[in-house]
């Protein structure tokens, strides 16, 4: 099974580290899309309003700043470069989980997509910016992506807990993906969780990582995977729409 996370808007800046290789992030094939976007991100955030052209508040002129300098400053592996909701969630890593993480990749408006131990900086960038001559990143990165993710999880079953903009950079095949959603229940009522929805899909991808069993191959083994510690109720792929596994969590 692929994992497939969004990233956070924030990132925690490496302390130390090696400097960013983009030939030896995963998927190679796509140094040259990752050099174009490096390149055009570092030319927005020199400008006078590449914070505006960003989409940035006024307090983070400082990862503006940041931004024209990505090649010359420390970089660490992904899962520990982004930081927020989902990745506090995520919980301790045990060499069970550390021994799955190859499975674990991460939606990215810079590098398209990352692998969880890719030595990467810490940026600021959305998917859903307009980026100078790239236009929106979501739509400009999903024909850079679909020839390449296409063979490489050819196969495998998908659990995408990314966003919506994200998923625009790749859907992935529906027959083959599961979007996790989350809802509360309260007295028969059921509600569609936001923020905190990112909570219950970091904590899910920990407790999977975790397992004693293998890593679900298919739709009914990540139910029955899920519901060790879930209510969950699972909608099939239909046509163009993938699987849906909703997760009910009390209100």
């Amino acid at each position: 099974m692929i994992i497939l996370l969004p990233p956070s808007e924030g990132k925690t800046p490496a302390s130390a580290g090696p400097l960013l290789d983009l030939a030896q992030l995963s998927l190679p094939a796509l140094s040259g899309p990752r050099t174009e976007v490096l390149s055009s991100l570092a030319e927005v955030s020199a400008a006078p309003d590449g914070r505006e052209r960003l989409g940035v508040g006024a307090g983070l002129v400082e990862d503006v700043e940041r931004n024209t300098r990505l090649a010359r400053i420390p970089c660490a592996p992904a899962l520990q470069t982004y930081t927020g909701v989902l990745y506090g969630a995520l919980g301790r890593l045990t060499p069970t989980a550390q021994a799955r993480l190859d499975d674990v990749w991460v939606s990215s408006a810079l590098f398209g997509i990352v692998g969880a131990l890719d030595p990467i900086p810490a940026y600021r960038l959305a998917m859903k910016t307009r980026l100078g001559e790239h236009g929106v990143l979501s739509s400009w990165w999903k024909p850079q992506l679909t020839p390449v993710l296409d063979v490489e999880f050819a196969g495998r079953l998908i659990l995408d807990c990314r966003s919506a903009d994200y998923r625009k950079s790749w859907p992935g095949p529906p027959e083959r993906t599961a979007l996790v959603n989350v809802f509360t229940e309260k007295n028969g009522r059921r509600t569609v969780v936001s923020h905190n929805a990112k909570h219950t899909r970091g904590e899910l991808v920990g407790r999977l990582l975790r397992s004693r069993a293998a890593l679900p191959g298919d739709f009914a083994g990540l139910v029955k995977a899920v519901r060790r510690s879930y209510q969950v109720e699972f909608t099939p792929p239909r046509g163009s729409r993938p699987a849906a596994l909703d997760v009910i969590i009390p209100g």
